[in-house]
């Protein structure tokens, strides 16, 4: 293993690793159709147990694959061109919109401190936990300005997304929510991309709706948390 370390542990490799896994996610999901088989999940799968296998510490891949989480940011903005191709759908029910997704922030961090709270989490932990309902790069920022621990923001981030991208869908035909537009909404504030990608195969107006909801799902979490940290 330490003789092909050097061949492994650099970027290109590790980027190429990381694109390859997801790809290979997307065949197998496509191939089989089954929603527990998200690309993304099927990325972790592989990539997880190769760090662990080679030895490749967490710190030395991310910053070999930081480019990756700098396109979160720009990916999240391309979004607005699918938002505008729908945007008379929007003119009409902005106050809605506004008001569901601060009700879903609100919720959102609220319950995850008080469960946590409950089961006797500390300070730090509640702070990391805090900001998952919100894109990595925004959860990030937060966690780190509250006292939490950024990595572990981002892992609650993923698995967050994960689990609302496989039963939000399901969830919401089960209790019978027939609006595109609350589907967008639901999906994007409990989500972020994670359930705006799933929001985008439902339809092009739940995707463009959802891709609105992380936005302002983020600026609402920004400013709500610095009032939740009371509850820390």
């Amino acid at each position: 293993m330490e003789q092909i370390r050097p061949y492994i542990n650099n970027e290109v490799f590790l980027l190429a690793l990381v694109m390859g896994s997801f790809y290979l996610g997307i065949i197998v999901y496509k191939k089989t159709n089954i929603t527990l088989l998200q690309p993304l999940l099927i990325a972790m799968l592989i990539i997880i147990p190769f760090l662990k296998i080679t030895g490749i510490e967490y710190q030395t891949f991310y910053n070999h694959t930081r480019i990756l989480n700098f396109m979160l940011g720009p990916s999240v903005v391309a979004l607005g061109y699918v938002l505008y191709e729908q945007m008379e759908h929007v003119k009409g029910n902005v106050l809605s919109i506004l008001t569901a997704v601060f009700v879903g922030s609100v919720v959102g961090i609220i319950s995850v401190v008080l469960i946590a709270k409950a089961f006797g989490a500390d300070k730090v932990l509640m702070a990391s936990l805090a900001p998952k309902s919100v894109t990595t790069p925004i959860a990030i920022s937060l966690a780190e300005k509250t006292g939490g621990i950024p990595a572990l923001t981002a892992a609650f981030v993923v698995v967050c997304g994960i689990f609302g991208g496989l039963v939000g869908p399901v969830i919401l035909r089960k209790i019978g929510v027939k609006s595109k537009i609350a589907k967008g909404l639901a999906m994007g504030s409990a989500s972020h991309a994670l359930g705006t990608a799933r929001a985008l195969e439902m339809g092009a107006l739940e995707g463009a709706i959802s891709g609105l909801a992380i936005g302002i799902m983020g600026i609402m979490t920004a400013l709500l948390i610095p009032f939740a940290e009371m509850l820390f």
